[in-house]
């Protein structure tokens, strides 16, 4: 196929492609973030999988015009909030009362102004009424270019709500946190700790990954050595010595020793449940929960080809994902099997030296990397959830043989799906909580003692999570 013709221009110009059938078509980059910003409105997929389609159908687009695409995107979802709390001090028309195409427009233009200094101001207004007269509202047009001109007039004296009077209401527009949650946070571990969240919730993350522990040192340098060639930045995670943060790399599937299963994409923070669940060769592990397949490849790899791992879940979409990395990795230890965690399987019972249940939960924990969690997730859905783990927890317990553990997982910040979980296993089904401390990195054995963790983006260095090691007695009378 011919490669496609292009011109660069990152800011709202046009890009000449091939698509389809040979169609020859513009694709204004500014356009592409509308369309994604629409489809969200109405969709209930969440926001990094709608950009990840866009993305790969404009794959012949320039990097750079990829990279603005991602941006804007994701800036203008996770800074809302913000954005309409300023929009409705220069707009007539409140945010809620806007034409959703309208309404886009001007949140893509207002981040674009606020967050995005090396643009020009007169290429984002400019850009903006050319769209909303080519999508039919040319009578909005000057609406549009009035309400951005003001904003980008006087973006330096807009009045936020006062942080000594008002301190929830000033983070919650600061950091784009719903009310409630700022609310939730705050109560739970304090204002000093919601803040440091929010603000980590904002920050560009990398990637971690989780190289194979069987690499030697050579091959380990050798590895990080091409990653840094490439132009990716590489850091060592201070928790684990296998975990790996990079940043600026242009695909996973790309790097040296994807194909070859020398590294896995996994957060620290589910490393960290393998570490603590003190995995011994010939040990069985069942992960009722499994997808993508973390926890469950990386305890596979603790067993050093001996036992098994048993990983289910509750689709074949979701198990072909499991199935697919087992490929890759090269493991023969592991079982997949399509398998709903809340329907019993009496071929499982007694079988488990080591449980995985990273249960659903409400996602709080992972709002960094999907912001779009903070505007679904409502105080009243936080107790629906916990029912559901509930009956998860219940059908399951039994596959835990006597004196077996049970690794309780959730990337949530919630004590209702947490530490109350936790003291309501333990109360129903006979488990006492272990301490961690002697499996924990040094920067979280004192927390360890207790035998559960929960996890702080600000705070630690990671994803917000929450994990419990509980021991099914060996004589429950």
């Amino acid at each position: 196929m011919r490669m496609p013709e292009k011109r660069h221009s990152l800011y709202g110009l046009r890009v000449s492609g091939i698509m389809g059938e040979g169609n020859v078509a513009g694709i204004n980059v500014r356009e592409v973030v509308l369309d994604i910003l629409l489809e969200l409105e109405k969709s209930e997929e969440y926001s990094n999988v709608l950009i990840a389609a866009a993305l790969d159908k404009y794959d012949y687009l320039d990097g750079k015009e990829k990279a603005f695409i991602k941006r804007v995107c994701e800036g203008t979802i996770e800074r809302r909030i913000q954005i309409d709390y300023v929009l409705d001090q220069y707009s007539k028309t409140p945010v809620t009362k806007m034409k959703p195409l309208i309404r886009a427009l001007l949140r893509m233009g207002v981040y674009q102004l606020l967050f995005m200094e090396h643009i020009p101001s007169a290429a984002v207004c400019n850009e903006a009424v050319k769209l909303a007269k080519k999508r039919r509202f040319q009578q909005l047009q000057g609406y549009v270019n009035g309400v951005l001109r003001t904003v980008d007039r006087e973006k330096k004296r807009i009045v936020y709500p006062d942080r000594e009077k008002d301190l929830e209401g000033w983070l919650s527009v600061r950091y784009s946190m719903p009310p409630w949650l700022v609310a939730h946070l705050s109560g739970a571990y304090g204002q000093e700790a919601c803040e440091k969240t929010s603000e980590a919730f904002l920050e560009r993350r990398a990637v971690c990954v989780r190289l194979d522990e069987d690499l030697t040192d050579q091959e380990r340098k050798t590895l990080l050595t091409a990653w840094e060639d490439a132009g990716v930045q590489v850091a060592e995670h201070p928790y684990l010595s296998y975990a790996v943060e990079i940043q600026k790399a242009t695909g996973i599937r790309r790097l040296d020793g994807y194909t070859e299963g020398r590294f896995a994409v996994q957060d620290v923070s589910s490393m960290l449940v393998v570490e603590a669940a003190g995995i011994r060769p010939g040990d069985t592990v069942i992960d009722v929960c499994a997808a993508p397949g973390g926890k469950a490849l990386h305890a596979a790899g603790k067993l050093q080809g001996t036992g098994q791992v048993i990983a289910c879940d509750v689709s074949p979409y979701k198990t072909a994902k499991i199935e697919e990395n087992r490929a890759r990795l090269g493991l023969q230890n592991v079982t997949v099997r399509v398998q709903d965690a809340r329907e019993r399987n009496e071929g499982l019972v007694g079988k488990a030296d080591i449980l995985l249940a990273d249960v659903p939960c409400s996602g709080l924990g992972v709002i960094g990397h999907k912001q779009d969690i903070k505007y679904r997730v409502t105080a009243e859905s936080l107790r629906e959830i916990e029912e559901l783990q509930r009956s998860i927890i219940a059908n399951v317990i039994d596959y835990i043989k006597p004196g077996g553990i049970l690794m309780y997982s959730t990337c949530t910040m919630n004590p209702g799906e947490n530490e109350r979980m936790v003291e309501w296993i333990c109360e129903s089904f006979g488990l006492e909580r272990v301490s961690m401390e002697k499996d924990m990195p040094e920067k979280l054995k004192k927390e360890a003692g207790q035998g559960m963790i929960q996890l702080l983006p600000g705070i630690h260095e990671a994803d917000g999570f929450f994990f419990a090691k509980l021991k099914k007695r060996e004589n429950l009378t």
